[in-house]
Protein backbone atom coordinates (compact mmCIF):
# COMPACT_ATOMS: atom_id res chain seq x y z
CA UNK A 1 0.00 0.00 0.00
CA UNK A 2 1.20 3.31 -0.78
CA UNK A 3 1.01 6.24 1.30
CA UNK A 4 0.70 9.53 0.47
CA UNK A 5 3.55 11.84 1.63
CA UNK A 6 3.68 15.90 1.49
CA UNK A 7 6.79 17.72 1.90
CA UNK A 8 7.19 20.85 3.66
CA UNK A 9 6.61 23.16 0.51
CA UNK A 10 3.04 21.31 -0.18
CA UNK A 11 2.42 21.53 3.56
CA UNK A 12 3.33 25.64 3.55
CA UNK A 13 1.08 25.65 0.12
CA UNK A 14 -1.84 23.63 2.06
CA UNK A 15 -1.92 25.77 4.41
CA UNK A 16 -1.50 28.80 2.59
CA UNK A 17 -4.88 27.57 0.87
CA UNK A 18 -6.65 26.55 3.87
CA UNK A 19 -6.02 30.73 5.01
CA UNK A 20 -6.97 32.14 1.77
CA UNK A 21 -10.45 30.16 1.48
CA UNK A 22 -10.84 31.15 5.45
CA UNK A 23 -10.83 34.81 4.53
CA UNK A 24 -12.79 34.56 1.96
CA UNK A 25 -15.42 32.64 3.66
CA UNK A 26 -14.77 35.67 6.55
CA UNK A 27 -15.09 38.43 4.20
CA UNK A 28 -18.48 37.10 2.68
CA UNK A 29 -20.18 36.66 5.83
CA UNK A 30 -18.88 39.97 7.07
CA UNK A 31 -20.38 41.30 3.56
CA UNK A 32 -23.77 38.87 4.19
CA UNK A 33 -23.64 40.83 7.58
CA UNK A 34 -23.10 44.12 6.98
CA UNK A 35 -26.27 43.66 4.32
CA UNK A 36 -28.04 42.53 6.81
CA UNK A 37 -27.37 45.38 8.57
CA UNK A 38 -27.94 48.22 6.39
CA UNK A 39 -31.39 46.28 5.29
CA UNK A 40 -32.28 46.48 8.55
CA UNK A 41 -31.38 49.96 9.47
CA UNK A 42 -33.08 50.90 5.97
CA UNK A 43 -36.06 48.77 7.70
CA UNK A 44 -35.48 50.86 10.83
CA UNK A 45 -35.23 54.52 8.60
CA UNK A 46 -38.79 52.97 6.66
CA UNK A 47 -40.23 52.19 9.94
CA UNK A 48 -39.25 55.60 11.47
CA UNK A 49 -40.60 56.80 8.37
CA UNK A 50 -43.92 55.59 8.68
CA UNK A 51 -44.35 56.16 12.21
CA UNK A 52 -43.85 60.42 11.37
CA UNK A 53 -46.16 59.80 8.85
CA UNK A 54 -48.63 57.95 10.60
CA UNK A 55 -47.99 60.95 13.58
CA UNK A 56 -48.52 63.61 10.63
CA UNK A 57 -51.74 61.55 9.48
CA UNK A 58 -53.04 62.35 13.12
CA UNK A 59 -53.15 66.08 12.75
CA UNK A 60 -56.08 66.14 10.38
CA UNK A 61 -59.56 64.84 10.37
CA UNK A 62 -60.27 61.71 8.55
CA UNK A 63 -64.10 61.55 8.52
CA UNK A 64 -66.87 63.74 9.33
CA UNK A 65 -70.92 62.41 9.86
CA UNK A 66 -72.74 65.90 9.25
CA UNK A 67 -76.17 65.00 10.61
CA UNK A 68 -76.83 68.18 12.56
CA UNK A 69 -80.64 68.85 11.81
CA UNK A 70 -82.50 71.80 10.60
CA UNK A 71 -83.90 72.66 13.86
CA UNK A 72 -80.65 73.05 15.15
CA UNK A 73 -78.97 74.89 12.47
CA UNK A 74 -81.60 77.39 12.59
CA UNK A 75 -81.72 77.92 16.06
CA UNK A 76 -77.69 78.25 16.19
CA UNK A 77 -78.33 80.60 13.46
CA UNK A 78 -80.80 82.88 15.00
CA UNK A 79 -78.63 83.70 18.15
CA UNK A 80 -75.49 84.03 16.11
CA UNK A 81 -77.33 86.66 14.17
CA UNK A 82 -79.67 88.26 17.35
CA UNK A 83 -76.58 88.79 19.76
CA UNK A 84 -74.22 90.19 16.57
CA UNK A 85 -72.63 93.48 18.02
CA UNK A 86 -73.81 92.67 21.66
CA UNK A 87 -71.62 92.34 24.77
CA UNK A 88 -71.49 88.37 24.02
CA UNK A 89 -71.78 87.13 20.67
CA UNK A 90 -72.91 83.78 20.06
CA UNK A 91 -71.07 81.75 17.57
CA UNK A 92 -73.74 79.27 16.04
CA UNK A 93 -70.71 77.02 14.77
CA UNK A 94 -69.41 76.90 18.50
CA UNK A 95 -72.72 76.33 19.93
CA UNK A 96 -73.52 73.17 17.38
CA UNK A 97 -70.05 71.97 18.71
CA UNK A 98 -70.68 71.91 21.86
CA UNK A 99 -74.30 69.92 21.39
CA UNK A 100 -71.89 67.80 18.64
CA UNK A 101 -69.44 66.80 21.98
CA UNK A 102 -72.32 66.73 23.75
CA UNK A 103 -73.99 63.62 21.68
CA UNK A 104 -71.43 62.36 20.20
CA UNK A 105 -72.52 63.71 16.91
CA UNK A 106 -76.33 62.04 17.23
CA UNK A 107 -78.64 64.92 16.49
CA UNK A 108 -81.10 62.45 16.88
CA UNK A 109 -80.90 63.67 20.33
CA UNK A 110 -81.20 67.46 19.87
CA UNK A 111 -83.58 69.26 22.24
CA UNK A 112 -83.82 73.12 21.48
CA UNK A 113 -83.89 73.04 25.89
CA UNK A 114 -80.27 71.63 25.51
CA UNK A 115 -78.98 74.91 23.46
CA UNK A 116 -81.21 77.35 24.98
CA UNK A 117 -79.66 76.40 28.10
CA UNK A 118 -76.10 77.01 27.12
CA UNK A 119 -77.34 79.97 25.68
CA UNK A 120 -78.59 81.88 28.55
CA UNK A 121 -75.45 80.62 30.60
CA UNK A 122 -72.87 82.44 27.82
CA UNK A 123 -75.31 85.42 27.45
CA UNK A 124 -75.60 85.82 31.66
CA UNK A 125 -71.77 85.91 31.81
CA UNK A 126 -71.69 82.86 34.31
CA UNK A 127 -69.44 80.96 31.89
CA UNK A 128 -67.70 81.35 28.25
CA UNK A 129 -68.11 78.40 25.73
CA UNK A 130 -64.06 77.49 26.79
CA UNK A 131 -65.24 76.49 29.98
CA UNK A 132 -68.24 75.08 28.69
CA UNK A 133 -66.61 72.86 26.69
CA UNK A 134 -63.21 72.47 28.71
CA UNK A 135 -63.71 68.80 29.90
CA UNK A 136 -65.57 67.68 26.81
CA UNK A 137 -62.89 65.66 25.08
CA UNK A 138 -64.15 66.42 21.54
CA UNK A 139 -65.20 69.68 21.54
CA UNK A 140 -62.31 70.61 19.46
CA UNK A 141 -63.22 67.43 16.94
CA UNK A 142 -66.54 69.33 16.42
CA UNK A 143 -65.47 73.03 16.00
CA UNK A 144 -62.86 72.09 13.39
CA UNK A 145 -65.59 69.35 11.81
CA UNK A 146 -68.67 71.59 11.80
CA UNK A 147 -66.34 74.62 11.21
CA UNK A 148 -65.45 73.59 7.86
CA UNK A 149 -68.64 72.79 6.57
CA UNK A 150 -70.41 76.28 7.55
CA UNK A 151 -68.01 78.73 7.83
CA UNK A 152 -67.97 81.58 5.37
CA UNK A 153 -72.00 81.03 5.35
CA UNK A 154 -72.79 83.87 8.25
CA UNK A 155 -70.95 87.24 8.47
CA UNK A 156 -71.15 90.54 7.22
CA UNK A 157 -72.14 91.86 3.47
CA UNK A 158 -73.78 94.39 1.49
CA UNK A 159 -76.35 93.43 -0.81
CA UNK A 160 -78.67 95.56 -3.71
CA UNK A 161 -81.73 96.50 -3.34
CA UNK A 162 -84.52 97.79 -4.68
CA UNK A 163 -84.61 101.60 -3.85
CA UNK A 164 -87.65 102.51 -1.75
CA UNK A 165 -90.17 105.26 -1.47
CA UNK A 166 -94.02 106.07 -0.53
CA UNK A 167 -95.69 106.83 -4.17
CA UNK A 168 -96.37 110.43 -3.08
CA UNK A 169 -92.90 110.66 -1.88
CA UNK A 170 -91.27 108.33 -4.36
CA UNK A 171 -87.01 108.88 -4.95
CA UNK A 172 -86.04 109.38 -8.02
CA UNK A 173 -84.01 106.55 -7.44
CA UNK A 174 -87.14 104.01 -7.17
CA UNK A 175 -89.00 105.79 -10.58
CA UNK A 176 -85.80 105.17 -12.43
CA UNK A 177 -85.83 101.23 -11.08
CA UNK A 178 -82.47 101.99 -9.86
CA UNK A 179 -81.07 99.99 -6.96
CA UNK A 180 -78.99 100.39 -3.32
CA UNK A 181 -77.06 98.83 -1.29
CA UNK A 182 -77.43 97.43 2.37
CA UNK A 183 -75.42 96.79 4.36
CA UNK A 184 -76.33 93.32 6.60
CA UNK A 185 -74.90 90.47 8.98
CA UNK A 186 -76.48 87.20 8.48
CA UNK A 187 -76.72 83.88 5.79
CA UNK A 188 -74.81 84.59 2.97
CA UNK A 189 -75.13 81.54 1.49
CA UNK A 190 -77.47 80.55 -0.86
CA UNK A 191 -79.84 77.50 -1.83
CA UNK A 192 -78.66 75.92 -4.96
CA UNK A 193 -81.95 76.28 -6.83
CA UNK A 194 -83.17 80.29 -7.91
CA UNK A 195 -86.21 81.44 -6.05
CA UNK A 196 -89.37 80.85 -7.97
CA UNK A 197 -88.53 77.65 -9.29
CA UNK A 198 -90.26 74.67 -7.89
CA UNK A 199 -88.15 71.38 -6.93
CA UNK A 200 -88.83 68.52 -4.95
CA UNK A 201 -86.45 66.35 -2.61
CA UNK A 202 -85.64 64.13 0.37
CA UNK A 203 -82.83 63.16 2.25
CA UNK A 204 -81.28 60.59 -0.22
CA UNK A 205 -77.51 60.52 1.01
CA UNK A 206 -75.87 57.04 1.08
CA UNK A 207 -78.19 55.04 -1.02
CA UNK A 208 -77.11 52.40 -3.49
CA UNK A 209 -75.94 53.58 -6.90
CA UNK A 210 -74.97 51.15 -9.69
CA UNK A 211 -74.11 52.64 -12.96
CA UNK A 212 -70.78 52.12 -13.51
CA UNK A 213 -70.34 50.04 -10.37
CA UNK A 214 -72.06 49.62 -7.21
CA UNK A 215 -71.83 52.91 -4.78
CA UNK A 216 -73.28 54.57 -2.38
CA UNK A 217 -75.11 58.49 -3.39
CA UNK A 218 -72.71 60.89 -1.86
CA UNK A 219 -74.65 63.66 -2.81
CA UNK A 220 -78.58 65.33 -2.17
CA UNK A 221 -80.42 65.37 -5.30
CA UNK A 222 -83.22 68.24 -6.43
CA UNK A 223 -85.61 66.87 -9.02
CA UNK A 224 -87.12 70.13 -10.99
CA UNK A 225 -87.58 71.10 -14.57
CA UNK A 226 -85.32 71.17 -17.10
CA UNK A 227 -83.63 74.68 -17.33
CA UNK A 228 -84.01 75.41 -13.79
CA UNK A 229 -81.37 78.12 -12.82
CA UNK A 230 -78.48 76.38 -10.71
CA UNK A 231 -77.39 78.71 -7.99
CA UNK A 232 -73.94 79.05 -6.27
CA UNK A 233 -74.59 78.27 -2.69
CA UNK A 234 -71.43 79.94 -1.55
CA UNK A 235 -68.56 82.13 -2.95
CA UNK A 236 -65.24 80.37 -4.73
CA UNK A 237 -63.92 79.20 -7.45
CA UNK A 238 -64.41 77.12 -10.56
CA UNK A 239 -62.21 74.20 -10.35
CA UNK A 240 -64.26 71.86 -12.53
CA UNK A 241 -65.99 72.24 -15.63
CA UNK A 242 -67.02 69.60 -18.25
CA UNK A 243 -68.11 66.24 -18.73
CA UNK A 244 -68.25 63.30 -16.48
CA UNK A 245 -69.39 59.65 -17.36
CA UNK A 246 -71.39 59.90 -13.75
CA UNK A 247 -72.41 63.39 -13.65
CA UNK A 248 -73.04 64.19 -16.68
CA UNK A 249 -71.74 68.13 -17.59
CA UNK A 250 -70.76 69.03 -14.07
CA UNK A 251 -69.16 72.12 -11.88
CA UNK A 252 -67.09 71.96 -9.23
CA UNK A 253 -66.73 75.05 -7.21
CA UNK A 254 -63.78 75.27 -4.32
CA UNK A 255 -63.90 77.64 -1.45
CA UNK A 256 -61.27 80.03 -1.19
CA UNK A 257 -59.35 77.98 1.76
CA UNK A 258 -59.74 74.83 -0.40
CA UNK A 259 -60.95 72.94 2.55
CA UNK A 260 -64.40 72.72 0.55
CA UNK A 261 -65.97 71.75 -3.04
CA UNK A 262 -69.02 72.23 -4.31
CA UNK A 263 -69.92 69.58 -6.45
CA UNK A 264 -73.26 70.77 -9.04
CA UNK A 265 -74.43 67.77 -11.68
CA UNK A 266 -76.54 66.31 -14.31
CA UNK A 267 -76.85 69.92 -15.90
CA UNK A 268 -78.57 70.27 -18.84
CA UNK A 269 -77.48 69.10 -22.65
CA UNK A 270 -76.46 71.36 -24.92
CA UNK A 271 -76.46 74.38 -22.56
CA UNK A 272 -75.15 73.46 -19.22
CA UNK A 273 -73.22 76.21 -17.79
CA UNK A 274 -73.89 80.29 -17.49
CA UNK A 275 -72.51 81.97 -20.18
CA UNK A 276 -68.81 82.95 -20.56
CA UNK A 277 -68.18 80.37 -17.14
CA UNK A 278 -64.73 78.76 -16.95
CA UNK A 279 -62.55 76.85 -14.83
CA UNK A 280 -60.14 79.84 -12.76
CA UNK A 281 -63.55 81.86 -12.85
CA UNK A 282 -64.08 83.24 -8.95
CA UNK A 283 -68.44 83.42 -8.87
CA UNK A 284 -70.45 84.80 -5.59
CA UNK A 285 -72.67 83.07 -3.56
CA UNK A 286 -76.16 84.04 -5.54
CA UNK A 287 -74.57 83.52 -9.21
CA UNK A 288 -76.25 81.71 -11.84
CA UNK A 289 -73.54 79.23 -12.79
CA UNK A 290 -75.58 76.56 -14.58
CA UNK A 291 -79.34 74.65 -15.55
CA UNK A 292 -80.56 71.73 -14.90
CA UNK A 293 -80.32 68.83 -16.63
CA UNK A 294 -80.58 64.62 -17.23
CA UNK A 295 -76.96 64.50 -18.49
CA UNK A 296 -74.92 61.29 -17.92
CA UNK A 297 -74.10 57.69 -16.80
CA UNK A 298 -72.46 57.58 -20.40
CA UNK A 299 -69.06 58.09 -21.36
CA UNK A 300 -69.83 59.86 -24.49
CA UNK A 301 -70.78 63.85 -23.88
CA UNK A 302 -73.70 65.62 -24.29
CA UNK A 303 -76.21 62.47 -23.43
CA UNK A 304 -79.24 62.50 -21.52
CA UNK A 305 -79.08 59.11 -19.98
CA UNK A 306 -80.44 60.04 -16.05
CA UNK A 307 -84.41 59.02 -15.90
CA UNK A 308 -85.84 62.31 -14.28
CA UNK A 309 -84.28 65.98 -14.46
CA UNK A 310 -82.35 66.98 -10.92
CA UNK A 311 -79.67 68.82 -9.92
CA UNK A 312 -77.06 66.54 -7.68
CA UNK A 313 -75.85 68.56 -4.95
CA UNK A 314 -72.93 67.47 -3.28
CA UNK A 315 -70.18 68.66 -0.56
CA UNK A 316 -66.90 67.54 0.05
CA UNK A 317 -64.44 67.91 2.99
CA UNK A 318 -60.88 68.39 2.32
CA UNK A 319 -58.60 68.40 5.69
CA UNK A 320 -55.31 67.05 3.60
CA UNK A 321 -54.86 66.87 -0.27
CA UNK A 322 -54.81 62.64 -0.19
CA UNK A 323 -58.51 63.19 0.61
CA UNK A 324 -59.50 65.12 -3.03
CA UNK A 325 -60.01 62.00 -4.99
CA UNK A 326 -59.79 58.10 -4.29
CA UNK A 327 -60.70 55.87 -1.11
CA UNK A 328 -60.32 58.69 1.56
CA UNK A 329 -63.00 61.19 -0.30
CA UNK A 330 -64.81 63.04 2.67
CA UNK A 331 -68.53 63.26 1.14
CA UNK A 332 -71.39 65.14 4.34
CA UNK A 333 -75.30 64.82 3.76
CA UNK A 334 -76.22 67.90 2.94
CA UNK A 335 -80.43 67.56 2.96
CA UNK A 336 -80.57 69.53 6.24
CA UNK A 337 -78.33 72.20 4.95
CA UNK A 338 -80.55 72.55 2.12
CA UNK A 339 -83.41 73.01 4.05
CA UNK A 340 -81.94 75.77 6.52
CA UNK A 341 -80.51 77.29 2.58
CA UNK A 342 -83.88 77.89 1.26
CA UNK A 343 -84.67 80.61 3.29
CA UNK A 344 -82.20 81.81 1.15
CA UNK A 345 -82.74 81.92 -2.89
CA UNK A 346 -81.03 84.21 -4.94
CA UNK A 347 -83.91 86.17 -7.32
CA UNK A 348 -83.01 85.63 -11.21
CA UNK A 349 -84.42 87.63 -14.32
CA UNK A 350 -84.26 86.34 -17.80
CA UNK A 351 -82.09 87.91 -20.79
CA UNK A 352 -84.78 87.55 -23.48
CA UNK A 353 -81.73 88.03 -26.12
CA UNK A 354 -79.87 84.90 -25.17
CA UNK A 355 -82.12 83.38 -23.28
CA UNK A 356 -79.88 83.21 -20.17
CA UNK A 357 -80.53 83.94 -16.52
CA UNK A 358 -79.00 85.92 -14.50
CA UNK A 359 -78.97 87.05 -10.87
CA UNK A 360 -81.45 90.34 -10.30
CA UNK A 361 -79.65 91.66 -6.93
CA UNK A 362 -75.93 91.55 -6.69
CA UNK A 363 -73.36 90.87 -3.65
CA UNK A 364 -70.55 92.35 -1.88
CA UNK A 365 -68.57 89.66 0.57
CA UNK A 366 -65.63 91.09 1.94
CA UNK A 367 -63.91 87.59 1.22
CA UNK A 368 -64.70 87.34 -2.37
CA UNK A 369 -62.74 91.40 -2.33
CA UNK A 370 -59.65 89.43 -1.40
CA UNK A 371 -59.87 86.73 -4.34
CA UNK A 372 -60.45 89.29 -7.29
Amino acid sequence: MRKHIISPSGIMAEILLLLLVLGVWQSKNQSGFEDRETKASALAEEDTGSAKASEKEKDFIKWVEFNVTYEALNRAYTYDVETYMEDVHLDWVELLAYLGAKYGGDFTRYREKDMTEAAERLLSGDTTMEKLAADMQYYPYYLEAYGTVLDGMVGEYEIEEDAEGKMEKETAAAKSGKKVWKKYYGLKAFAPIAKGFPYSDYDDFGVSRSYGYRRNHLGHDMMGQVGTPVICAQSGYVKVLGWNQYGGWRIGISSFDEKKYYYYAHLRQNVPFAESLKEGDVVQAGDVIGYMGRTGYSAKENVNNIDTYHLHFGLQLIFDESQREGNHEIWVDVYPLVRFLSQNRSEVLRNDANKEWYRKYQIKDPIVEKFR
